[in-house]
């Protein structure tokens, strides 16, 4: 009989190696299903749904108790599940954990992440600095809040601040991301307080109405460039109001009609507005910008001088006259 006969039994090992065989398919199986159900879980249930809200401010209801905030966050796209959220909360952080607020998210953040800083109180609002320049008005800060701030609404600060021209301090600020119109306003406002309590003394010397002072001071920070030129103007202007002389200045024309000194027509000098200081005497009704430090101080501590009239040139040098035809000889030389 051959030693190959079929009929004749394997060797035990050979049966072994087959199991063993068996045993690492199984094993490799069981491991790339659970990968699979791992990784199918992690998408659908731990991952950052794909319309997570980035930079954007997300608000969490303290009163709202855990399901309410798991369902609220499911809403609004920052988690993909509410039931998985909340095992993870109370597991990790305790069911009274999570903190109110708003919070900001730079980048997208999966449910452990979200749970964690939630809990910790980890707002990530970052405050946002903004500076607007002296002689800003109201309308080009709203610009500036609005493009900076989260969902900030430029027409209710209008609204707020249609009586605050020349109250709104220009400064640099630090705001909250998330800030609202009141918040806002009333920063500018105690800023304005705290800068003309500075200067209460030579406001309180000069013995003229705050409100008349903020007016004069909006019109020398657009009319003048220098401290020496709006003391110089500051005294000139009070005394053209003293007696009874229209103040004649270019500068509420770029307020009402946004043209400057050198694209003002004889037409436009016609405008008729409360702003037009060539067709009606005293002050504007308002300011025409909200004034700098400086300015508001020169309005107070005017430079006496002989002067009547003053114009600007296309350098900024400014000339001055005493009377009408000395100014009108510096506009032959100066202004052609």
């Amino acid at each position: 009989m051959s030693s190959l006969d079929s009929n004749k039994p394997l060797p035990v090992f050979v049966g072994k190696l087959g199991d063993k065989k068996r045993t690492i398919v199984l094993w490799i199986v069981a491991f790339f299903s659970f990968l699979f159900l791992f990784l199918t879980f992690y998408r659908m249930y731990v991952e950052s749904p794909k319309t997570f809200p980035v930079k954007t401010i997300v608000p969490v209801i303290g009163n709202a108790g855990l399901n309410g905030i798991a369902n609220s966050l499911y809403v609004q796209h920052v988690i993909s599940s509410p039931f998985v959220f909340r095992g993870i909360v109370i597991i990790m952080h305790g069911e009274r954990s999570v903190m109110a607020g708003d919070y900001f998210f730079e980048k997208p953040a999966n449910v452990f992440e979200v749970a964690s800083r939630l809990s910790a109180g980890i707002f990530g609002l970052t405050p946002v600095k903004i500076t607007f320049p002296e002689g800003s008005t109201s309308r080009q800060m709203s610009v500036l809040l609005e493009n900076q701030l989260f969902d900030f609404n430029a027409n209710e600060f209008l609204e707020m601040t249609k009586t605050m021209e020349g109250y709104l301090f220009p400064d640099t600020y630090q705001f909250s991301p998330n800030a609202k119109v009141p918040e806002v306003v009333d920063i500018f406002k105690k800023n304005f307080d705290q800068k003309v309590a500075s200067i209460d003394t030579s406001i309180k010397s000069f013995k003229k109405p705050l409100k008349d002072i903020v007016i004069m001071a909006s019109i020398l920070e657009a009319e003048a460039r220098t401290t020496e030129t709006r003391k110089v103007i500051s005294g000139i202007l009070w005394k053209r109001l003293e007696i009874g002389m229209p103040l004649q200045v270019d500068a509420p024309f770029q307020y009402i009609i946004g043209k400057n000194t050198f694209q003002l027509t004889l037409n436009d000098l016609k405008f008729d507005s409360p702003y037009n200081t060539y067709k009606y005497k005293g002050l504007p009704p308002t300011g025409i910008g909200n004034a700098g430090l400086d300015s508001l101080l020169s309005a107070v501590t005017p430079t006496k001088s002989s002067y009547l009239f003053y114009l600007s040139d296309i350098h900024g040098d400014m000339h001055y006259a005493k009377t009408f035809e000395e100014h009108v000889s510096n506009k032959e030389k100066y202004l052609k």
